[in-house]
């Protein structure tokens, strides 16, 4: 009871390290599932609506790449981000953009997985209909995305959920460094080791509150395109 005291106590009023750990995540958690949609949307769809040669290799691939262990992705991105990597120049090791690019990695295959699947799965009128018509396949996975977008918020949500769960990727190339890459799930980690269950405890409140706000926003929103 003691360490649900005192984690209240950095809640009301906000500790300052805390809200700052929490921007991190949550601007992390933003750009990352905002890429990995605007990317694996319009090709999960394509991929669900159109039938091409080497189709079901590439959905095996996009399967194996959605189980993709993080600390494997962390692994990858850091060896194109060290200094002695291709991409090393940048200086973007231990900051904030290659967190999100290894998040991208993460997530994008499991945005174009699903999209694909559900596509593939409760859009066959649409598909058949705009294949009488003579669309593109652009034209048609865009069709799709339009007739199953309360569906399909799902997805984003999943990849949202994903992105802000996060522990061994962002770990890796972050660093977890105080007052610059550290997010709500590696300071639960390493408060937890140090046994600071007070400042994990309250961490671990904030990451429930964003979980219900967000998919409270989310049903709000599925229910007004329905109504629509």
């Amino acid at each position: 009871m003691e360490s649900f005291r005192q984690a209240f106590e950095l809640l009301f009023p906000p500790d300052r390290e805390l809200l700052q750990i929490i921007g991190v995540t949550l601007r992390m958690s933003f750009f990352s599932t905002l890429i990995s949609c605007l990317t694996g949307l319009p090709l999960g769809a394509l991929i669900g609506s159109k039938s091409f040669r080497g189709k079901s290799f590439i959905k095996k691939l996009i399967h194996t790449l959605m189980g993709l262990p993080p600390v494997v992705a962390g692994l990858i991105v850091y060896s194109l981000f060290t200094h002695y990597g291709p991409l090393g120049k940048l200086n973007m090791l231990f900051t904030v953009r290659v967190m999100v690019v290894a998040q991208v990695m993460l997530i994008t295959p499991v945005v174009i997985g699903l999209t694909s699947s559900f596509i593939e799965s409760a859009s066959k009128p649409v598909i058949e209909t705009a294949r009488g018509l003579g669309f593109s396949g652009f034209k048609t996975a865009r069709l799709c995305i339009g007739e199953g977008r309360s569906s399909l918020f799902s997805v984003v949500l999943n990849a949202f959920g994903r992105s802000i769960a996060e522990v061994g990727a962002v770990s890796i190339v972050g660093g977890n460094i105080q007052w610059k890459t550290r997010v709500m799930t590696t300071a639960i980690m390493l408060e937890t080791n140090k046994g600071k269950f007070s400042f994990a405890l309250a961490l671990g409140i904030i990451l429930l509150i964003i979980a219900f706000i967000v998919n409270a926003l989310a049903s709000f929103i599925v229910k007004e395109v329905k109504d629509d």
